[in-house]
This record gives C-alpha cells, structure tokens and sequence, in this order.
C-alpha cells in the first residue's frame, strides 16, 4: 500500500533506522501497521498518478515493495546469525567434513521455508547495509518508473553492491513497453551479459586461449605458447605460477629432459602442444585407473557410450552411472532402460537412482567415493521446465544457476585433485547460463582447461533426451543421434575444467536468492499475467509455485 504525502521518498526509511543505523523492532512493526490502514483505493490512485505523471513528477511515498525489499533485507542481515543455530539441526548426523558440500542447498531451503512460514509478527534487525542497498534499488527503478514491479526489485536486490553501482551509473534502461519480454527479464539479461564480461566467452577455447584467459596474457606471451612443442607447454602449464615470469618457466621448459614418467602425457613431446593436447579431451583419454561418474543421466545412453570406451581402452576405473529420476519413472519413459542398465552392469559399472548432484554428500551410497574419481560427466544440465515461464525469467533462472554452483560445491569432497570434470551445455543457452557454468566452476577451485566443441568430441554421440516426461513419446533414436533436436548442435560445447585446490578454506558457497512468495503474488508475467492482482486463483498460484520451490531444493524433483 503507498500513502501520497509531501516528504521525501526516502523519509520514512531515513526516519526508522534509528541512531545507530538499526532498525528497531517496534519501529517496523509501526511501518507494516501504518500500511496496513491504507486504503485500497488510495493506492490505485498513487499507482495511477505515478504513472501518469512520469518519473520528475512520481510521488513522494514508500511503496510496498520498498517495504517487501526491506523484510527480505532483515531475513539476509540475521541469516549468517541464525545459520549457526540451525546448521547441526539442518544436517543431521553428516560427517564435519561433508556439510560445507550442502550447506549452500539448505540454506536455500531455509530461505524459502522462512519466507513461507513469516508472518506480521516476525520482526528482525536491518543492518545500515541493507537498508541503503535497498534506496540505491528503489533510486534506479524510480528513475527507470518501474519501482511498482516487484520482480524488477528482486533483481536488483540480488546484485551485489558493485553491480548495482554499475548498473545506477549507466544510461542502460529496460524496455518497458517490449512486446517480447518484460523489463524484468530484459533487466536479468543485462545483469547476466553485464558480468559475463568477465568470462572468457562460451565458444571454442582451446588449452593456450584458456591459460592466456586465466593468467592475464600478453599476445606476445600467447605467441611464445603456441610456438612451444607438447612437451614445453605442458610443464609450463602445469608449473607457471604469479611468482615467476613466463619467460623464466618456458626456459626451464626448455633446458629440461624428456619427460620422467612413463604415462599417457608423455606421447608425442614434440607434437604440436595445442594439438597434442587438445586430443587428450577430444579423445577422452582420463586415468585409467580412477572411477569416473555421469551425473544426471536420463536414459543412461551416455553411461553405457562412456562404459564401452573406457572397457575397449582396458581401463580398471569404475563408471558410477546416476540419473535423477527413480527407477519407476525411468521405466515409464524408456522401454528399455533396464536393458540399458544390464549392459552396464555387464561392464562392472554402478547404476545409482534418485540422485541430486546439488545434495551428493547426503547420498550414503556415495560414501566410500570421496577423492576417488577422475573424471566427472554432467551433459545438458537443467532444474525443469516450468509452464509459463521461459528459462531465463528471473523468477525461475535463478534454480538453474544454483544448479551449477551447489554442484561444484558437492563435486569439491569426491573428484581427486588433478581430476577432469566436464560439463556440456549449448554455448547460447538461457536456462543454465555458459556463465553459470564456468563461474560455478571457478568458485570452488575448478580451472577452466578448455572448451571443446560438442560434435568434436569422442562420446559425443548417444541417445540424448529431454530428461522430462516428453521423453514418452520422443522416442531416443540413438542410431542416428536424432534423439534430441531442440537446439543447434554445432553451438553444443563442452566445458573442460581440473580440479586443482589450492588447501585453503572457502568461503560458504554464494546462491542466487530465489524469490519471495510476495514477489511471486505480484509479478505480472508468465502464467499470472491474466491473472487479476489479489484475486485468490493468482495467490494461490503464487503459493503452488513457491511450495515447488521447497521441494525441488529438498532433493525431489517435480515434472
């Protein structure tokens, strides 16, 4: 609710942060009752004359999403406080040093439960940070004359403090009258663009373009990479660190021997390094010995492609087959996945069921694989569709980018160091981000190695699927690698990353907040946008959808 009066628009958050920047508990209590006796047709009017009048002329008032914006604040400020009480409770009997691999899940799930059980007389403590990230928000959308749209006020809040610097210091402004998207989704498109310029790109990238990347490179010092046989650039890449030069690393190169061990690393030293390497993740030639995982395998075809490779080379590793999906369900899609399944176990493979790669340290199955495997596979990852929505609208995005770093945060207690991990992906995809990705990756110690093209790649060709339930009548064809065609293969990329750690400690895994249920009962598009504000179909569609919310970020999957 907005009461027009002639004070300035940001007064009465000013008024309530008290002498020592806190905001007291009576105090908001105050702000939620004056609100609540606003009248319905007093905030119409408000609406409308904001409208009308452009943003010189908007009126001096304190919306309910300023005040929606600072609850949520509150929640965050006292989050870090309250985690340390419910953590123990939350993880259970978990062994120590397993509960940083799912912390970041359940504190997820803790925010979205917090959100769904708050009422009127849960109060907390807004810290001075909040409350002036939460002007700097309401300041642009004011200016943009979208501070009525609550969705465009989750994006904001979920921008760090330099992004949001960033963004208030540009000429950039979301369309509000796009026929295609809304501003809300332009402006989660821009943020997105906006920090992937940090990155090296989603397209091919080969092992020198990713060092050069990584390190901060000259072209000069590019040009001496790319000049160097396989066995040079391999011990630069594996040795170069900020304390010495490039320069002084390839002389070391250089006046070495051959090299000492008698591994697979040691084929070819005078090849040409980018080749030469470059078939080693073309080609799939990972350690022989270590176990090697697939993650969220729908129909198991890539496992059985991965298990046969592994077996015609000799290799003694075993390949630990997983899908998300329990047995029955898979049963229902594909006819026949328990053929699939006695294929691989045939070639002493492992096949797991239900298991979430955000949550892989609560899995007791897994137990005994900690810094046991070698290479780690997750193909074409994805949180599910939902209808209405598209993949990179802000209120559903953001499962699909904690997707990526809750599974780099799990993979941190079982991937041995040096071990290959390597996620697929479409280089344009909007759902889960190239960025999210990499960036997941990087976080948790990961290095981006290289990027290799789908088509180029050795297992490149099994029976891919939806990984949903349109798989019951898209049959797989995997003879002919036509199984899935929903997007251009020559854009399929896979992403290539070591995992190197470098035995310091992280911090606890970043997430992308998820919206708040009175976001979501004010947001304007997608399945709501026929939907009358306040009418009980929209609220309780908005409860529907935040409730899946909980139980996707338990470990069930929904659709």
């Amino acid at each position: 609710m907005a009461e027009e009066e002639e004070v300035d628009p940001w007064g009465l958050v000013a008024d309530v942060q008290g002498v020592n920047g806190d905001v007291a508990e009576e105090d908001l209590a105050g702000i939620e009752a004056e609100l609540q006796d606003f009248g319905e047709l007093e905030r119409q009017a408000a609406e409308e004359d904001v409208l009308a009048g452009g943003v010189d002329e908007a009126p001096a008032v304190v919306e309910e999403s300023e005040v929606a914006l600072l609850e949520q604040q509150a929640a965050l400020a006292a989050e870090e406080e309250e985690d340390n009480e419910e953590e123990g409770a939350d993880l259970g009997d978990l062994e120590e040093h397993l509960k940083d691999a799912v912390e970041g899940s359940e504190r997820l799930k803790r925010l979205l439960s917090r959100d769904e059980d708050a009422g009127p007389s849960k109060k907390r403590k807004i810290s001075p940070e909040a409350v002036e990230h939460t002007k700097k928000v309401m300041a642009i959308l004011t200016r943009w004359n979208l501070h009525l749209d609550a969705v465009c006020v989750h994006v904001l809040e979920g921008l760090s403090a330099e992004e949001l610097d960033a963004i208030g210091k540009s000429n950039y402004a979301p369309d509000r009258f796009n026929q295609w998207k809304s501003p809300a989704e332009l402006l989660a498109k821009y943020c997105n663009e906006t920090r992937e310029r940090q990155f090296a790109g989603g397209s091919p990238l080969d092992c020198i373009s990713a060092f050069k990347f990584r390190w901060k490179l000259t072209l000069d010092q590019e040009k001496l990479l790319r000049s160097l046989p396989h066995k040079h650039l391999r011990h630069v890449i594996g040795n170069f660190d900020s304390s010495r030069t490039l320069e002084d690393v390839v002389s070391e190169a250089q006046a070495g021997d051959e090299f000492d061990d008698a591994s697979s690393t040691s084929v070819l030293p005078q090849g040409v390094g980018t080749t030469v390497i470059g078939r080693f993740s073309r080609l799939e030639l990972i350690d022989p010995l270590a176990d090697a995982a697939v993650f969220g395998d729908a129909n198991l075809t890539f496992s059985l492609r991965l298990a046969r490779h592994r077996t015609g080379l000799g290799h003694v590793g075993r390949v630990i087959a997983t899908t998300f999906e329990d047995l029955p369900t898979l049963r229902e899609r594909y006819k026949e996945i328990d053929t699939t399944i006695e294929k691989l176990e045939a070639m002493y493979s492992e096949v797991y069921h239900g298991v979430d790669c955000t949550r892989i340290a609560m899995d007791t199955r897994l137990k005994d694989m900690e810094s046991s495997l070698g290479a780690v596979y997750y193909n074409f990852p994805h949180s599910g569709a939902i209808q209405g929505f598209f993949d990179g609208h802000p209120c559903v995005n953001w499962r699909h980018e904690n997707l990526m770093r809750l599974f780099f945060r799990g993979l941190r207690t079982y991937v041995k160091p040096g071990g290959f991990v390597k996620v697929a992906s479409n280089m344009s995809a909007v759902g889960v981000r190239y960025s999210y990705i990499v960036g997941g990756a990087l976080e948790n110690e990961f290095l981006h190695v290289e990027t290799v093209p789908f088509l180029e790649w050795h297992l490149h060709r099994y029976g891919r699927s939806y990984g949903d339930k349109r798989d019951v009548y898209k049959r797989p064809d995997a003879s002919n690698n036509q199984s899935y065609n929903a997007q251009r293969a020559e854009a399929d990329m896979v992403y290539c990353f070591v995992f190197a750690p470098t035995g310091g400690e992280l911090p606890k895994q970043p997430v992308r907040l998820p919206p708040t249920l009175s976001t979501l009962k004010r947001c304007t598009d997608g399945p709501f946008k026929s939907m009358p504000m306040g009418t009980p179909a929209r609220n309780n569609l908005a409860a529907q959808l935040h409730k899946r919310f909980v139980t996707e970020v338990s470990g069930t999957h929904v659709g």
